[in-house]
């Protein structure tokens, strides 16, 4: 089936629910609540549901203890008090006290998993139970990465499995972890595909900031041939990369590579930094580091083609970029490797094109042609813009989420 056809249910959204969304931590700097909760929460928001959502921000914990509303989502970071145990127990206190019908809890892990454990052992009669994984956390994912110790590890592992296993329904970002899912016994008709839409697009549905548009109209593209690369650098080896503009630059001297988001890995981004003075295209490269979402638009459609590498692991294969969405939704079209959900945004031919892992030839050849073919370019970042908005938007991806939301069932082969 068609991803348009897909998500473009056309189900009205009623009767008026109260929607709890539970974080594992706040919006900044992991990006999970504030694109794919906070993406889904406002058009919820926007049909005229209550929608709150509940995070520990225990990266910025001077802003523990607060409240606000933005875009007509109520947003609670809670107070970090009490250690593990004493947070948790706040949490639940705070989202049974506001009465919610639903509660969807996103990352089977750390304090959202620990809320979901909470609820479906002691108020599973009382609300709806609906987890959502954006990622691979256990062995094989996250647990290879992150600096977690060996007792976090194996927790986090256990948590996953458990998390995904007992719910009223599991929300999925990606094709991989629907299949993961249902190798773990979910039944399948519990299972629910909901890909990302695009991050910025949330800044651009804010009525009191400067009018943003995704459709990138207004942004002004570089003078200079550029090649955007948005990534965090863990995803691939970073010499292949290096290999790939390097042929770049030979054949388009005067490129221009713009840097965005890898500042957040610190040793990862000075590897690549070194590797770049070595190949001689370090003075090419523009690196501004991580950005908050506000500046993302403008900076991102600057860009005549984005590259996007991915090695093919269990990880990789189990994310749903939202860095792609972005860069598509702007009007970048992107060269990428094909691995996992990739191939759902990147359209061979409509908004880029997409080569097997490690095919360093080729995908330096096709970001060559795009940069030196601007009617090509102009075609592709079409493509790109109108691909996002016809199946990824969020308004659409809320009305297949509602489906869960209302306990009706969703045919697995969709």
């Amino acid at each position: 089936m068609e991803i348009a056809s897909l998500l473009n249910l056309q189900s009205p959204i009623s009767p008026k629910m109260r929607i709890a969304m539970v974080g594992p931590f706040g919006l900044h700097p992991n990006k999970t609540m504030a694109s794919r909760a906070m993406g889904l929460a406002r058009s919820f928001a926007q049909q005229g549901h209550a929608v709150k959502i509940f995070m520990p921000p225990w990266q910025t914990p001077e802003e523990a203890d607060k409240s606000w509303q933005e875009d007509g989502v109520e947003m609670r970071y809670v107070p970090l008090v009490g250690g593990i145990l004493g947070i948790t127990r706040r949490m639940v206190r705070e989202i049974l006290a506001w009465q919610p019908d639903v509660v969807h809890c996103f990352k089977p892990k750390a304090y959202s998993g620990l809320v979901a454990w909470w609820l479906w052992q002691f108020h599973r009669s009382k609300l709806r139970l609906i987890m959502d994984t954006d990622d691979w956390e256990g062995w094989g994912g996250w647990n290879e990465l992150a600096p977690y110790t060996p007792l976090q590890k194996r927790f986090f592992a256990w948590q996953e499995q458990w998390g995904m296993c007992h719910c009223h329904a599991l929300t999925v970002a990606s094709r991989a972890l629907q299949t993961l899912a249902w190798g773990m016994g979910v039944p399948p008709e519990r299972v629910v595909y909901v890909p990302n839409g695009s991050g910025i697009s949330n800044v651009a549905a804010r009525p009191l900031r400067v009018q943003l548009s995704v459709i990138g109209e207004q942004y002004s593209v570089s003078s200079r041939p550029t090649v955007l690369v948005y990534s965090r650098l863990f995803e691939f080896e970073t010499g292949r990369l290096v290999e790939i503009l390097r042929g770049v630059k030979t054949a388009v001297p005067q490129l221009r590579i713009l840097m965005v988001g890898a500042g957040l890995y610190e040793a990862d981004a000075a590897n690549f930094r070194q590797q770049a003075e070595a190949a001689g295209i370090w003075e090419a490269i523009e690196d501004v580091g991580w950005v908050e979402l506000e500046q993302l638009p403008a900076l991102l459609a600057q860009a005549h083609v984005g590259i996007y590498l991915m090695e093919d692991t269990l990880l990789n294969r189990t994310k749903c970029p939202v860095k792609l969405a972005d860069m598509l939704a702007v009007g970048v079209p992107v060269v990428a490797e094909a691995v996992g959900q990739v191939g759902q945004y990147v359209v061979n031919g409509r908004t880029g094109s997409t080569f097997p892992t490690g095919d360093i030839e080729g995908i330096a050849n096709e970001l060559i042609h795009i940069l030196q073919n601007p009617e090509h370019q102009a075609q592709l970042a079409a493509g790109a813009k109108a691909h996002i908005a016809e199946n990824f938007s969020w308004e659409k991806l809320a009305d297949r989420l509602w489906l869960a939301y209302k306990n009706q069932s969703i045919d697995s082969a969709d």
